[in-house]
């Protein structure tokens, strides 16, 4: 099994376990041993999985504000571990490759491979909820046949961007592409750069 299949079929169990209760305040049980990459890839989607069910609520039209608020910077903090996962999942890719060296005219990636496979997870979500609308008996035939058309085409995106995220390891592992990282640096979350937060500490 190569690394995207491994890849999908962790992500797909972490969406399987997150709806056996179906809730945000759901724990992780992570199945998977500590420092291994597999566990790495299980807790990115768990976050994923959840993120994607808070976005859903905080689009009620009937939610509380206050409730509103509080799911917002849940959903802030979300997406930082979300980045800090993604970016330590680049680490093991670095570690892994620090051996090899790039040729002469090696080219650099748009993106690395930890934000190909962050694209991976949602995807895994995609083709998950766009399947049970599909599906969805109380929904009307005409829906269900536009949900499965949709489908399909996630289903051949995904196909295709396993294929890139091989192609992508395989060239680095051969040197033809010098696998480079730079950290995200967010600014909202931080409050000496957030001048909506360091200003307000000043006062």
């Amino acid at each position: 099994m190569n690394f995207t299949d491994t890849a999908w079929k962790i992500f797909n169990q972490s969406i399987e376990d997150y709806h056996v209760l179906d809730s945000v305040e759901t724990s992780v049980k992570n199945p998977f041993e500590s420092d291994t990459l597999e566990r790495i890839l299980y807790a990115k989607n768990w976050i994923d999985t959840v993120q994607w069910h808070l976005e859903d609520i905080i689009r009620d039209e009937n939610i509380d504000p206050v409730e509103a608020l509080q799911l917002k910077r849940t959903i802030d903090s979300s997406n930082q571990k979300r980045t800090d996962l993604v970016e330590f999942i680049d680490s093991w890719f670095l570690d892994k490759y620090k051996n090899i060296t790039p040729k002469f005219d090696a080219k650099i990636n748009t993106e690395t491979p930890a934000w190909a496979v962050d694209r991976l997870s949602i995807l895994a979500l995609k083709v998950y909820h766009m399947s049970l609308e599909a599906n969805r008996e109380s929904a009307s035939e005409e829906h269900r046949l536009n949900c499965q058309a949709k489908l399909n085409v996630l289903l051949t995106q995904k196909e295709d961007l396993c294929t890139s995220i091989i192609q992508l390891l395989t060239d680095i592992e051969n040197g033809d592409v010098k696998m480079k990282v730079y950290k995200q640096m967010k600014m909202y979350n931080d409050e000496s750069l957030n001048p909506i937060l360091y200003q307000k500490e000043q006062k």
